[in-house]
């Protein structure tokens, strides 16, 4: 599978607290925001470095640094913004986009009813953020409206994601990297992740 899994025992266990419904709402965003952070960190092991010269406290020395300005975030709304401060906390300088969709609870498929983007993202690499990658049909969506719009490089970011939901990501879009803290085992009858952690929304902003 295209997929990279964190395995790392932080990972492991800041997962299991997540999963826990006793979680409470406070700590589940907190959570969610740090295993962004973690999922930045693995997804931009390629980026590229340019040479710079500086001055520590001793002497003048060259090193090498990221252009942030060749970066955009866009989160899945509304979601996906719940791991917008971990991401940005790494890279504060990105240019920030949004997607917002929603699932049509009878067909399970996303409606766009949002989308916005810096002018210029076709010269920037993407990483489109979204807690849950299940069926794959909101990631589907937001890289065919990146790509719509020029944009080259494109690698997904989730917390949780479903074999379906890779698979689909795969045989569509082969050349984007999807990055996330767990391969679960499947989908359920009404395409909620298993055994997931519920609707990360309704769970990142209290609203069940």
């Amino acid at each position: 599978m295209n997929a990279i899994e964190l395995k790392h025992p932080l990972v492991e266990h800041k997962l299991a607290i997540l999963r826990d419904k006793k979680t409470g709402t406070k700590e589940f965003r907190e959570i969610v925001s740090e295993l962004a952070t973690m999922l930045c960190y693995e997804a931009m092991k390629d980026a590229k470095m340019e040479e710079v010269e500086i001055e520590t406290p001793i002497q003048k020395m060259k090193t090498r640094k990221i252009n942030e300005d060749n970066y955009a975030f866009v989160p899945i709304l509304r979601a996906g913004t719940g791991m917008l401060d971990g991401i940005i906390s790494v890279v504060p300088n990105a240019k920030i986009g949004h997607i917002g969709m929603y699932r049509n609870e009878e067909t399970f498929k996303p409606t766009v009813y949002f989308f916005k983007v810096p002018k210029d993202i076709d010269k920037r690499e993407v990483l489109i953020l979204d807690p849950m990658l299940a069926t794959g049909g909101s990631a589907l969506d937001a890289i065919e409206l990146l790509k719509e719009k020029g944009v080259e490089k494109i690698k997904f970011l989730s917390i949780i994601a479903a074999p379906e939901g890779i698979k689909a990501v795969e045989e569509k879009h082969p050349d984007v990297q999807i990055y996330t803290a767990s391969i679960d085992e499947k989908l359920n009858e009404k395409a909620y992740i298993v055994p997931g952690l519920g609707d990360a929304g309704d769970r990142i902003f209290g609203t069940k």
